[in-house]
């Protein structure tokens, strides 16, 4: 059962990026949360046979105080109804982070399941393109493209996430061996650029920026030939862009210094001040999980744009300062790690920090799996620093070459 258990955990990874393009409806929902039941489902037995269960981290102890805090928010909230909602969704999305912890016994499982999600993260890619290409796009002169059933600045924070993923699957993975995901991963960094710029998305652009910065560093470090050829190649890559891209979809990417100077951004000004006096009307304990359209009095399909305003509107200070608790554990827990993991750790949390400045990402499911995932590489970082190593080496045979180090230095 435990073998089941985390062959469905690799293909909820697999899931989450396009969970929203395949919709089976009620009462079965999206792709991601029927395969996230069913983990939970077989995690029970799995539990139950191996009679025993993993010591939970600090992490977990938070998350679920997160949890129950906004589950306690139903007796004092403003919308009942949408906080029953809310409690049955967070639980859908957090129970991730335990299960991560629960069933990735080894830095290989944790390789795993990054390269599910980078695969998951091509098709997501992959339907934005197939958007791009579809004569119905084509008929109504699209400037935004996204896959099915997808909102634009979701698709393009997704596939930021994956990009310093890739980088470093791409630089560690071994020999020959590796080849399948190495080519999974090279892959993917053209591909995923492609996409987010299709998305028009200008926060998802500013965040691909810091994202790819990232990605050069990590191949800087480890493949600096690989590296200096990439960088020679990106004016023809930005040639063929600029050509196969819609001009008016490189126009609205232009306004991000006009937007950034004196814009409303795209309205968010007016939603975060709504929120705001919100928020001051309960700042201790919040006006109840899900509640802001409603504390707020906005349209009843906006979000709040602003993760922490989000919780400060649900949930209060409280919550806000639990949630703080666990971004600083997850923190933590990347800088246990070395070498290139710890930098795309690091600039994973980069990219998911500034998509939280624009939208509600705690309401994600890709958020509590890349932070379960940031956890469980914390902990094997300490359980088992050298098969760590050789999972995720620190160097290349080149990069040490290239600095001037030899078998010798070691020695």
């Amino acid at each position: 059962m435990r073998r089941t258990a985390r062959c469905l955990l690799l293909l909820f990874a697999f899931a989450v990026p396009w969970e929203y393009s395949l919709d089976l409806g009620e009462p079965l929902g999206n792709i991601a949360r029927v395969v996230g039941l069913v983990l939970m489902l077989a995690a029970i037995p799995a539990v139950l046979q191996a009679e025993r269960v993993r010591t939970p981290g600090a992490m977990q102890w938070l998350v679920l105080a997160f949890y129950l805090w906004f589950c306690c928010s139903y007796f004092w909230t403003v919308e009942p109804l949408a906080t029953l909602e809310k409690m049955r969704g967070y639980f859908q999305e957090m129970m991730i982070v335990g299960l991560v912890w629960e069933f990735t016994d080894s830095p290989r499982d944790l390789r795993a399941l990054l390269e599910a999600f980078i695969a998951g993260s091509w098709v997501l890619a992959l339907l934005t393109l197939a958007n791009f290409r579809s004569a119905e796009a084509i008929a109504a002169g699209q400037i935004r493209f996204v896959a099915e059933g997808q909102d634009p600045n979701d698709v393009a924070r997704f596939l930021d996430l994956g990009f310093p993923l890739a980088a470093l699957l791409m630089i560690s993975l071994p020999g020959k061996q590796g080849w399948p995901g190495r080519l999974l991963a090279l892959g993917y960094l053209p591909l995923g650029l492609v996409a987010v710029l299709l998305t028009a998305s200008r926060g998802g652009f500013l965040a691909a920026v810091i994202a790819l910065g990232g990605c050069g560093l990590l191949l800087l470090k480890s493949h600096p030939r690989g590296a200096l050829a990439g960088a020679l190649a990106l004016p023809v890559v930005m040639a063929g862009l600029w050509f196969a891209i819609p001009r008016e979809t490189f126009d609205r990417l232009a306004t991000i210094p006009s937007q950034l100077e004196g814009g409303d951004l795209n309205q968010r000004l007016n939603i975060w001040d709504a929120g705001w006096h919100a928020f001051m009307r309960s700042p201790l304990v919040g006006s109840g999980a899900g509640s802001f359209t409603g504390a707020a009095a906005t349209n009843f399909r906006d979000t709040a744009h602003n993760s922490e305003l989000s919780i400060l509107v649900g949930g209060g200070l409280v919550a806000l300062f639990v949630a703080a608790g666990i971004v600083a554990l997850a923190a933590r827990a990347a800088f246990k790690t070395r070498g290139p993991l710890r930098l795309a750790l690091a600039t994973v949390l980069a990219v998911w920090a500034i998509a939280a400045q624009v939208d509600t990402v705690e309401e994600n499911r890709a958020t509590w799996l890349l932070l379960g995932l940031i956890a469980v590489a914390g902990r094997l970082a300490t359980e088992e620093p050298e098969e760590m190593e050789k999972c995720f080496p620190a160097a290349s045979a080149e990069a040490r070459e290239c600095h001037g180090f030899t078998e010798l230095d070691g020695v």
